[in-house]
């Protein structure tokens, strides 16, 4: 009877733990229902000052307000993870529709990543231990809210020259986790993955192929990759119809027309990295879903997509984007995480006017960007504040100074 009982008890603290009646990722993963988008609350130009719990809050109930309810986050040493992770907690008690769920990055590094001497044949073996250790630790604390981990965050792909990490060390660790499941100290449902850039699943250059990644299609969950249009606009001139001119001057309907024309050559353009990944990874699994883990489009920059460069980052086009992209992948079944839901004005503090700050649909002090005029016109955010601030149009609403700097080139 001892034996039975104490039976009992391990197998409680081991594998019935994880019960519950939240959806699993495979339910999640591909659902329209079940929109996506990057999270990080930071709102001042270092990551020192982290978010509150009452923070986080404030944008979660912002994000379920657009019936987003599945967040990416990056890493887990950041105070802020258990953080998002408590403020959603606090929120499913407080609310009881309320419904969020997160895919939690674990951060990969090489040895002695961001230096001269970086290794990438090797990884920060302490530094990684750390990351899947807490990621481990969170999953098991929060298994109705976590429901993906994902093993680095573009640690593969070669222009990732600070830190990137060759593929068998990704497969070591989703391994452990997949492991971990198996033996009950994970929950079976957890789905584990790595989200990388799409040239780092196969859908690239040759380079990249090799029996490890092989050998990760097969050991991961589902595929997440990255692509970013935006990012190539500056390098590949075949996205705008008029290179020379960027686009026709002082009329808004002409402009329009001409940035739905190019947006779709861009969406055209994500459409076909995601498909030359799926052609690569299902010669190798014929079953494996592919999610795209991160993909966007900056309103704002000073140099290269800029009046410097291609033109390409204002709220217009990235509004086209977003809505383009989104009608995509709800018709044909792909989680899309979009980068990212707000602003961040640490990703590159000594340039403030330049893209990487400016990603998100909302600023950072709570206003609308252009995607989501007609989410504040249907009352969307009605009572909701971000910094305490109701939630308000961009360029106070008014079309003429929205197209104002785009038409000024400033």
């Amino acid at each position: 009877m001892k034996k039975l009982v104490f039976g009992i008890i391990v197998s409680l603290l081991c594998g019935a733990c994880y019960y519950n009646t939240t959806p699993s990722a495979a339910t999640i993963l591909g659902n329209p229902n079940y929109q996506a988008i990057s999270y990080s609350g930071y709102r001042y130009p270092t990551r020192d000052s982290v978010p509150s719990i009452e923070q986080i809050k404030e944008d979660m109930l912002l994000l379920a307000a657009l019936d987003i309810k599945l967040l990416r986050t990056y890493d887990t040493q950041s105070p802020q993870t258990e953080r998002i992770l408590q403020a959603i907690d606090q929120l499913k008690k407080e609310q009881a529709n309320f419904e969020m769920y997160v895919m939690l990055g674990a951060w990969i590094d090489c040895l002695h990543a961001r230096t001269d001497s970086a290794n990438h044949q090797e990884e920060d073996l302490i530094a990684n231990t750390k990351e899947i250790t807490l990621a481990i630790e969170m999953a098991q604390r929060y298994p109705n809210i976590v429901k993906v981990i994902a093993v680095g965050n573009e640690a593969m792909v070669h222009w990732a020259t600070g830190y990137f990490v060759t593929p068998n060390i990704i497969l070591k660790w989703v391994n452990h986790l997949q492991n971990l499941k198996k033996e009950g100290a994970l929950p079976n449902d957890l789905w584990i993955t790595s989200s990388d850039n799409f040239a780092s699943w196969g859908g690239g250059s040759t380079d990249y192929h090799n029996p490890d990644l092989v050998a990760l299609i097969k050991a991961v969950d589902f595929v997440s990759l990255h692509t970013y249009p935006f990012h190539d606009t500056h390098y590949n001139p075949s996205f705008w119809l008029h290179p020379n001119q960027h686009a026709p001057q002082n009329n808004q309907a002409l402009y329009l027309a001409y940035c739905n024309e190019a947006i779709h050559q861009a969406v055209n353009y994500a459409k076909n990295q995601y498909y030359a990944v799926a052609n690569y990874v299902h010669q190798i699994d014929s079953t494996k879903p592919i999610h795209i883990g991160e993909t966007g489009w900056a309103s704002n920059d000073a140099h290269l997509y800029g009046a410097a460069g291609s033109m390409a980052a204002d709220q217009v086009k990235a509004a086209l984007f977003h809505h383009e992209m989104r009608q995509w992948t709800n018709k044909n079944g792909i989680s899309c995480f979009f980068f990212e839901a707000f602003d961040e004005p640490w990703k590159d503090a000594l340039h403030p006017l330049n893209s990487e700050n400016h990603f998100g649909l909302f600023t950072v002090d709570g206003k609308a960007k252009y995607v989501l005029w007609e989410e504040v016109d249907k009352g969307t955010f009605k009572g909701l504040t971000r910094c305490g601030n109701p939630i308000q149009k961009t360029f106070n609403g008014q079309d003429s100074l929205l197209f104002a700097p785009i038409f000024t080139n400033k």
